[in-house]
């Protein structure tokens, strides 16, 4: 299979075999009005097995949301088409507006105007708590 490279954008690579949909759908990238090519289960010397998100244009991408859906990708920028800069991402210590408290009787939930934060409370488990109510979020 061929995908073609890119002039001037983004690939996140190295993301585990069947997270780039959800990457995909966190990120919003069905409404930009530019090619997106997700590609799934690719031979990976690393890791196996990976899948690769390319975004041919240069657009704001959260970080925050990559490290939590994999904290093992990575994000290069792509310029003229030569790589120019690659990010290793890790898991953020906050998330601001990524999920959704999912305790009916948080704060945030009843209150609009209020960000939905969540804060790392276990690395090692890549478990997140909402920093109003203290509940767990939601597996990914």
């Amino acid at each position: 299979m061929n995908v073609d490279s890119i002039r001037d954008g983004i690939v996140i690579d190295h993301i585990a075999p069947g997270n780039a949909m959800k990457l995909y759908d966190l990120l919003g990238l069905a409404e930009l009005d530019v090619p997106v090519a997700m590609i799934t289960n690719v031979v990976s010397a690393k890791r196996g097995r990976k899948d690769i998100i390319k975004i041919d244009a240069e657009i704001p991408v959260d970080i925050n949301v990559i490290g939590y859906v994999d904290p093992e990708a990575t994000v290069n920028i792509i310029r003229h088409g030569e790589l120019v800069e690659k990010k290793r991402i890790g898991m953020p210590e906050t998330l601001v507006n990524v999920l959704k408290c999912k305790n009916p009787r948080c704060i945030s939930c009843c209150e609009q105007e209020l960000d939905q934060i969540f804060r790392l409370a276990d690395p090692e488990k890549r478990e997140y708590r909402c920093v109003w109510c203290e509940a767990k979020a939601a597996d990914i």
